[in-house]
């Protein structure tokens, strides 16, 4: 619908109709003193359409793009080639919608390409079954530990340290709501993970234990260790996994022993997008099913032996009694997961492990550079894609002047953690497959630059 302002005789023709003098009628409720008493400062009151884009536009030559400069950010949003097919498959007239099939069984290619998605990655995360997606892998990560919660009838949820601190963020505001008592505490610069903190927090009142896999610092956790301490003491292990194309050479999560596996599927076919929308990832042994949260999609027969789809589970608040639903999430990531299939569907086992393969080999040659920068000091002994140095000065500091000599360089963990001083000296690097021999070079050079 355009947008079409109103006339003045307009808005005084709705006024009459609703019996108000004038505008200001309206918001009689609101107090004087909370109401604007003029123009806001600084923002003319009208411009020209031409006059705007042109405004807009030198605001926005102030960014740089992910695609314009050497670029080494991570932190749970990554940047990988998309080949061009996704984007043109997902844009066919039979896939652009968002929307959830409210009458499914006429939707059978909607229900497919979910059934196909969920198989994926059930397979990924070396589970029995996923669902058909979930927002983000923040919001899934909160609905594994409520989930954790039916299962064991406990309140009490242990989070790694090295968990990313926006989705420990998520995790205690939705916490607040429910009673969870929530466990964690901001990592250390130290090269392995705190496993047997994790272990040792670990009690009969626990419900689950979250692990990032790779952890925010980029370091690999023992999985099989913490699950054997978990199931011990009556504990669901929950794994996170924010890079699922890490799990294209590490063993899967479900394979170690955890029972529910949850992550952010943007890495594939979704791109960085300014940030969104995203994809959550949730996938669960078998025994848990019926307390999984979301919406999943089967394959069955019709009355006639042909093959179709249907809505197996969905067990929210529109379709069941309210104290009887498992979440009240309405919808999936339809689109965001179609993409996800299209791009996993292309690359096939062999193509996602030689992805991977490519971005670890990638990682290792940026961190052997950076180890030969005067006062830089390499954390991790064990990663993936991604890893951190120590810098001599505040890592914020030196972002900063990287990104005013055009080199993305990493992300700070002053960023990531504003009141752990401790870590501020933390630059969390990430690598890919979209990372040049020339990239490496010009990151080196502005981080040597900085520090000089």
């Amino acid at each position: 619908m355009r947008y079409l302002p109103l006339t003045p005789a307009d808005r005084a023709e709705m006024l009459g109709v609703i019996g108000a003098a004038s505008v200001d009628d309206l918001f009689v409720d609101v107090p004087a003193e909370a109401r604007l008493a003029g123009t806001v400062p600084g923002l003319p009151n009208h411009a020209s359409e031409m006059a705007v884009e042109r405004h807009m536009a030198s605001l926005a030559a102030k960014n740089i793009s992910a695609g314009s400069a050497p670029f080494f950010l991570g932190a749970g949003a990554y940047r990988h080639h998309v080949p061009a097919s996704v984007d043109h498959l997902i844009q066919r007239g039979e896939f652009l919608t968002a929307y959830t099939p409210y009458q499914p069984e006429i939707a059978q290619g909607t229900l497919q390409v979910l059934f196909e998605f969920q198989t994926q990655v059930a397979r990924l995360f070396g589970v029995e079954v996923a669902n058909a997606s979930m927002y983000d892998g923040s919001t899934a990560a909160w609905e594994a530990v409520a989930m954790a919660g039916r299962v064991t009838k406990r309140k009490k949820a242990v989070l790694c340290s090295g968990l990313h601190p926006h989705y420990v963020s998520t995790i205690r505001t939705m916490a607040k709501f429910t009673g969870d008592v929530i466990e964690w505490a901001a990592p250390r610069l130290e090269a392995e993970p705190d496993t047997a903190g994790v272990i040792a927090a670990i009690d009969g009142e626990t419900s689950c234990v979250l692990v990032q896999y790779p952890d925010i610092l980029g370091r690999v956790t023992d999985l099989a260790a913490i699950a054997e301490a978990a199931h011990a003491a009556g504990a669901l292990l929950v794994a996170v996994v924010t890079e699922p194309v890490a799990l294209g050479l590490l063993e899967a999560p479900g394979n170690l022993g955890a029972d529910i596996v949850v992550g952010e599927g943007q890495s594939l076919g979704v791109g960085l997008q300014f940030g969104g929308p995203y994809l959550g990832l949730f996938g669960c042994r078998d025994k848990f099913v019926r307390q999984m949260p979301g919406r999943l999609c089967g394959e069955t027969v019709d009355a006639e032996g042909r093959r179709g789809f249907v809505l197996t589970l969905s067990t929210r608040e529109q379709h069941i009694r309210r104290e009887k639903a498992t979440s009240n999430i309405c919808t999936n990531a339809g689109l965001c997961a179609l993409a996800f299939s299209v791009h996993m569907t292309l690359l096939g086992g062999e193509g996602l492990a030689k992805l991977a393969r490519v971005n670890h080999a990638r990682a290792r040659q940026t961190a052997e550079r950076l180890a030969k920068v005067p006062d830089v000091t390499v954390l991790n002994g064990a990663y993936f894609n991604e890893f951190t140095v120590i810098l001599p000065k505040d890592a914020r500091d030196a972002v900063r002047a990287m990104a005013d000599r055009k080199v993305l360089g990493g992300v700070s963990l002053g960023r990531l953690y504003p009141d752990a001083p401790e870590l501020a000296r933390g630059l969390l690097v990430t690598a890919s497959e979209l990372t040049t021999d020339e990239d490496i070079e010009a990151l080196a050079t502005a981080l040597e630059g900085v520090l000089a």
